[in-house]
């Protein structure tokens, strides 16, 4: 009799809610990147527990993947550069089409990327731009140049560079006329020295929440960001401004994918169908205030927020951007190159 109530309790235990409650989904994002109240959501509609580890940077992301962490995530966002590098590596799984009906929803510019034709591995999240956020002195006109923190002449005061070895050696390469792709010793050479004299002069590195922190909490006059986190910070306080400088910068895309060995592949795929529905695409963007891909998600966004040009850039400074590239084999040039600008 007690074996057979037993086989009761566990038959009654597997397929009540209580059990299904237990399932999981563990995100590994970049910070401040997702809103609380969408995971809540997401919790109660699939009787579900959500973890979220966050990240401030991608190397950090990319080397805890390569450390076994695809084992520990269902899913991961990385840039736009990074994906044929992890698809390479076989840190990523492929995604099931039939799983994600609301593919039909993002941006036709996102739908077959060149970095994943066909989004084998990936769907587009949120995209954005790397610019400066900066306090303006009283009465003087913000210049909109890398200068900001590359000229001494130039720099408004205090300042924070991002740490990321692409970005921050990207804005350097832009400042001097180059590619952020370039793969040119000479022009590498110039960017590190250029970063390595700024280091000098600069408050250190942060990720570009932390930066953007330092410029809204008044310990620096300027910082290289992302745009979501300036839109943000110029939500908060009106004074402050994002420039895109003159020289050009980057574009970027963050993406959702599913690490090679995700415990909860199918959750997973739940989770980014649910992202991709419009209303919670837009509630999303209106978070982080990061320019959505979601194109049926546009409508719902908040209008203040749909003509923000710091996160909708017009078309005469869209021109002027770049997206990153995967490197392949020379992506170690950047790695020596962002080592001794470290080391000095």
């Amino acid at each position: 009799m007690r074996a057979l109530l037993g086989c009761l309790f566990l038959a009654f235990t597997l397929s009540s809610p209580l059990a299904a409650a237990e399932a999981r989904l563990n995100i590994f994002i970049w910070s401040e990147y997702l809103d609380p109240a969408v995971v809540k959501d997401f919790e109660r509609q699939h009787a579900c527990k959500v973890t979220v580890d966050v990240y401030e940077d991608a190397e950090s992301m990319l080397a805890k993947l390569q450390g076994g962490g695809t084992a520990l995530y269902d899913l991961v966002v990385p840039p736009d550069h990074l994906v044929p590098t992890m698809v390479k590596l076989g840190l990523l799984a492929p995604l099931r089409p039939a799983n994600l009906p609301n593919l039909k929803n993002l941006d036709a510019k996102f739908a077959n990327p060149p970095y994943d034709r066909g989004n084998k591995y990936s769907v587009a999240y949120q995209w954005g731009t790397v610019g400066i956020l900066v306090r303006p002195a009283a009465g003087k006109a913000v210049p909109e140049t890398w200068g900001l923190v590359f000229d001494a002449i130039q720099q408004p005061g205090k300042f924070v560079l991002i740490d990321s070895v692409r970005d921050c050696l990207g804005a350097a390469l832009k400042f001097k006329g180059h590619s952020l792709n370039s793969t040119e010793i000479p022009h590498l050479k110039e960017a590190r020295d250029l970063v390595i004299k700024a280091k000098k002069r600069a408050l250190g590195f942060a990720g570009s929440v932390g930066a953007k922190n330092k410029v809204a909490g008044r310990s620096a006059a300027a910082a290289i960001v992302y745009s979501g986190e300036a839109a943000r910070a110029m939500t908060d306080d009106p004074a402050l401004r994002y420039v895109i400088p003159r020289e050009g910068s980057q574009i970027w895309v963050d993406n959702l994918c599913i690490p090679a060995k995700a415990p909860h592949r199918d959750l997973a795929e739940k989770f980014i169908n649910f992202v991709l529905e419009p209303k919670v695409g837009a509630r999303l963007a209106d978070f982080g205030q990061f320019a959505t891909a979601n194109a049926a998600a546009k409508p719902f966004i908040k209008p203040d927020d749909a003509k923000n040009p710091a996160i909708y850039p017009p078309a005469d400074v869209m021109a002027k951007l770049e997206f990153l590239e995967d490197l392949g084999a020379k992506t170690k040039l950047y790695d020596e190159a962002w080592t001794q600008v470290k080391a000095r």
